[in-house]
Formats: C-alpha cells, sequence, structure tokens
C-alpha cells in the first residue's frame, strides 16, 4: 500500500472526491451508512451492530486483512469502501475482495464507486480483484462490469466455526 496515493482526488471538475483512509473520527458516519447498506436489498444479509463495530474497529486499528476508506469531498462524507486481503490458489496470487462498497444515494452516479476501482489498481499491482454482487442489483453490476469485472460460473458456499 502506498500512502502516497491515498488523498488523491479523483474525477472530473465537477465532481473532484478524495478517498482517504478509515480514522476513528468517521465511525460513526460510517457505521451509520453500514445500517443503511445493509438493511437494503443490494446484500443478502442483514449484519449486526456486533458486527459493524467489529468492521470498523479492525479498518481504524491495527487488523491487517481489512482496510477501510471514505469517499469525501470539502470533508463531507459521500460515502466508505471496505476491503479483505486473502490469497487465491485458484489463480496464484494476492486476492483483494471489495467487501463494502457504498455511496450516499444523493451521490451516486457521480463516478465514486468507478474511482474508487481505479485508486485499488494504483494501490495493488498484480492481484485478483473480487466481489459478491447481488444479481438484482443492475446498477451496481453494471458500473463493475464497466470496471472490468466478470462473472464466476459457480457459487459461494459458508459455514461457520465457532462464536457468530
Amino acid at each position: 500500500l502506498s500512502d502516497d496515493l491515498l488523498g488523491t482526488g479523483y474525477g472530473d471538475v465537477h465532481h473532484r472526491v478524495c478517498h482517504r483512509k478509515m480514522e476513528e473520527k468517521d465511525k460513526n458516519e460510517v457505521l451509520n451508512m453500514m445500517r443503511v447498506f445493509y438493511a437494503s436489498d443490494a446484500v443478502f444479509t442483514n449484519g449486526s451492530e456486533e458486527i459493524f463495530e467489529s468492521d470498523v474497529n479492525a479498518c481504524v486499528g491495527e487488523c491487517p486483512f481489512l482496510e477501510g476508506y471514505v469517499f469525501e469531498e470539502k470533508e463531507a462524507i459521500q460515502g466508505y469502501g471496505m476491503l479483505a486481503k486473502s490469497f487465491s490458489t485458484e489463480f496464484g496470487k494476492l486476492c483483494i475482495w471489495v467487501e463494502d462498497i457504498y455511496v450516499k444515494p444523493e451521490y451516486q452516479g457521480l463516478g465514486i464507486g468507478s474511482q474508487f476501482f481505479r485508486l485499488i489498481e494504483e494501490m495493488y499491482q498484480d492481484v485478483l480483484l473480487r466481489l459478491e454482487v447481488e444479481e438484482e442489483n443492475e446498477r451496481a453490476v453494471h458500473v463493475y462490469k464497466k470496471s472490468g469485472f466478470d462473472e464466476l460460473p459457480y457459487m459461494e458456499m459458508k459455514k461457520y466455526v465457532g462464536k457468530k
């Protein structure tokens, strides 16, 4: 991760947004956005306050597996993103999962999500980017395909071990 890429503004002259690492001061606003995001049709599960708190704490803390970012313009937070790191034995390289990407409704359609993907590609070279999307979320599917993502032909499965 190159810190000199953070704080970089992307976009045209009409909408220039800054993507920066999530900080402690962002916690409450990010938690509010997570509540909206996870209550929407864009995600399969609704999450919980405990999970949201754990995710944000990992982003602002020292967790080496999760990175959090906020998207802002003139100190107004417009959305957030979370990236999780793993290794893909299927593809033989580092895998960056775009776990969450949320843009407030009043800022959707301005290219903020696409700008975030460009930033990720600048920060991480020679990696596999992965994400999950609900098929019905046509707007997001369009953005992801436009950003170069392809569909995978299989389902994913999960199993909880230990505390849920």
